[in-house]
């Protein structure tokens, strides 16, 4: 009993001792780092994106009814994502904010690149050794930032461009597939009428609206290519083509240039042409209209 009661009474006095020393212990303040905002600009005060490599020509995206558009080196509708994300540096904040008064300790000297929305011009250096991080030139001072947004702005131009065959604002009211060759002998057509049901001009198909419905919404309504790329027309090859209507009465017209291994569309009146999977784009072109039941 004895060495029982010895034994609680030294865990007791160890106990008092931990609790002794956790409350005399100074207490400790963290200190947090300041943060420092690059700008005080706003993202929708631009409608000019301007980015200038050293060695070669610069890239450049307009903002026109609220959608962002490669201008330079040619004409194409921009991936809206990409250019945002360029855009967003002005909303950036850096623990370390320096004096630009030595530029050629920064690397800003030689830059690797200069970013420019509208007049505001943002200059890339060197990346810091210790943090990975870039230093970036803005107005008088120095900010160290993630090297994401010049990643973002050196990427392939071609990954840039909008891989959604359809411009912003147009929605799709139906198809003509009538010069397609598999269904050149039924000349198909699929229109979807204001009751949001599907009308198919095949007189003895038995289409199914779920099944109309389910390779429309699959195929169609978010549809995206594996790439884009700029072609130039020729009236002369004689491609396939189809039409799809739209909502306002316009239509578009695409031709099949190719069909194995990918399915690569051309829109001709944008001078663009989209790269599809095989699978994905027989099924584009072969709605389930119920043929043959």
């Amino acid at each position: 009993m004895k060495s029982r009661w010895l034994v609680n009474l030294a865990l007791l006095l160890v106990v008092a001792g931990i609790v002794a020393f956790l409350y005399l212990k100074p207490q400790e303040h963290e200190e947090t780092d300041a943060v420092h905002e690059v700008s005080n600009l706003k993202l929708a005060d631009f409608d000019r994106v301007s980015i200038e490599f050293p060695a070669k020509a610069p890239v450049v995206f307009e903002k026109k009814d609220g959608f962002w558009y490669l201008v330079q080196p040619y004409a194409a509708r921009a991936d809206q994502v990409t250019v945002q994300r360029i855009v967003s540096i002005v909303a950036a904040q850096s623990h370390e904010k320096l004096p630009a008064d030595d530029p050629a300790r920064f690397g800003l000297d030689n830059p690797r690149l200069k970013i420019k929305l509208n007049n505001e011009e943002f200059v890339f250096g060197l990346y810091n050794p210790v943090t990975s991080e870039q230093y970036v030139a803005y107005k008088d001072a120095v900010y160290l930032l993630s090297g994401l947004y010049s990643e973002t702005a050196s990427t392939q131009l071609l990954e840039m461009l909008d891989k959604n065959p359809l411009k912003p604002g147009e929605e799709i009211a139906g198809f003509d597939f009538s010069r397609l060759e598999q269904w050149q002998e039924v000349r198909l057509q699929l229109d979807k009428g204001e009751d949001g049901k599907w009308q198919v001009s095949v007189q003895n198909a038995k289409p199914s609206q779920d099944d109309i419905n389910e390779w429309f919404d699959g195929y169609w309504t978010k549809i995206r290519a594996l790439s884009v790329e700029p072609y130039t027309p020729d009236r002369r090859a004689g491609y396939p083509t189809f039409s799809l209507k739209l909502k306002d009465g316009k239509q578009v017209h695409f031709e099949k240039l190719q069909e194995s291994p990918q399915l690569i569309l051309g829109r001709p009146d944008e001078g663009m042409r989209y790269t599809f999977p095989a699978d994905i784009g027989f099924t584009m072109l072969n709605p389930p209209v119920g043929l043959g039941k």
